[in-house]
């Protein structure tokens, strides 16, 4: 059976005030690192899947994000996946 790799990232969604991004973007001039407009800080997760197919896959990735990985009334995710 084939391993896919697939690369997720979850992210607060825009609308929603993000404390930490507001931290560090705040603390970026402390630090003379200037021109950072915004920060918005998510997570980035990789999983190793056996699956029969890339649509197999990509079906367990996307069942994990909505029911276990990612929060849906907060956050968005988006993610792909390859063979490896």
């Amino acid at each position: 059976m084939p391993t896919y790799l697939a690369k997720i990232n979850i992210m607060p969604h825009k609308e929603l005030l993000d404390p930490q991004g507001k931290t560090v973007a705040k603390n970026m001039g402390n630090l003379h690192i200037e021109g950072v407009q915004d920060v918005r800080i998510g997570k980035h997760i990789e999983m190793n899947i056996q699956a029969e197919d890339m649509n197999v896959a990509e079906s367990i990735v996307d069942q994990s994000c909505k029911k276990l990985l990612a929060n849906l009334i907060t956050e968005t995710f988006s993610f792909t996946v390859e063979q490896v």
